[in-house]
């Protein structure tokens, strides 16, 4: 029962995958002609997969004003501040990547080893003369050579470079005043729809006068920018390939 089960799973795990690479084809299919849709303006709180962000939180303090005094504890201004504050403002989020990494490292081992043994003597006559066949001597009864080589190298150079702008919405207030925000952007040029998406926990005070934020002062940040159209799809391999890359052992 073992070899059948064994062969039962990757069948049964080839025939959903070609099911659903059958459904996403069709779905596929029926948008021959037309230019890819752009995804409805939502909460992003009722979207799949989107969870509450959850951090290691200060004692709260209580907000209280002085006597004869304007100024209210921990305020910024003496006017009302037109920053993102709320859950639900919008702010503009300044993304700015510029990375640059270049690596090249190298190893190289060796290691060699002999080990010989024999016997001499009156014990090494005896045994050359009783045990051992003609021509051989028992001075050299074993011998063992041994010998390994690794050589390895490796290199990176890579550099990214991304600058934009994107609004996002704060979505969540933690309980220190920090906010959590989610922004997304498609913008769709003839049939290709470039897609920007920025997630991440700002402080209120790194937020300009001007309302926006730099991309480099946001905690945990998530930043997607790709695309989707007909000149994605021929860039990337057929659902048969990715499903054979997925399936195949070797």
């Amino acid at each position: 029962m073992a070899p059948l089960t064994s062969l039962v799973r990757p069948a049964l795990a080839v025939s959903l995958a070609l099911a659903t690479a059958a459904c996403g084809s069709a779905d596929r299919l029926s948008q021959v002609g037309k230019a890819p849709a752009l995804s409805a303006i939502q909460d992003p709180t009722t979207t799949a997969g989107y969870r509450p962000v959850q951090m290691p939180m200060p004692t709260p303090q209580s907000v209280h004003y002085n006597s004869n005094s304007l100024w209210r504890s921990g305020a910024r201004a003496f006017f009302k501040d037109q920053r993102a504050a709320r859950v639900g403002d919008i702010l503009t989020v300044m993304v700015t990547i510029s990375d640059k990494a270049e690596f090249d490292n190298e190893t190289e081992r060796n290691r060699s080893g002999s080990e010989s043994s024999g016997t001499g003597g009156a014990v090494g006559a005896a045994i050359n003369t009783l045990f051992l066949p003609g021509g051989t001597s028992s001075d050299n009864l074993a011998s063992a050579n041994g010998a390994s080589t690794f050589k390895g190298s490796g290199k990176v150079d890579r550099e990214e470079k991304l600058q934009t702008k994107v609004a996002a919405v704060v979505t969540q207030i933690l309980p220190n005043g920090n906010m959590v925000i989610e922004g997304r952007q498609e913008v769709r040029v003839n049939f290709e729809v470039r897609e920007l998406i920025v997630a991440g926990v700002v402080r209120p005070e790194d937020i300009a006068a001007n309302n926006t934020i730099e991309s480099e002062k946001i905690a945990e940040a998530r930043i997607g920018y790709g695309g989707r159209g007909q000149i994605t799809d021929v860039q990337q391999p057929r659902y048969g390939a990715q499903v054979l890359d997925i399936v195949l052992p070797f």
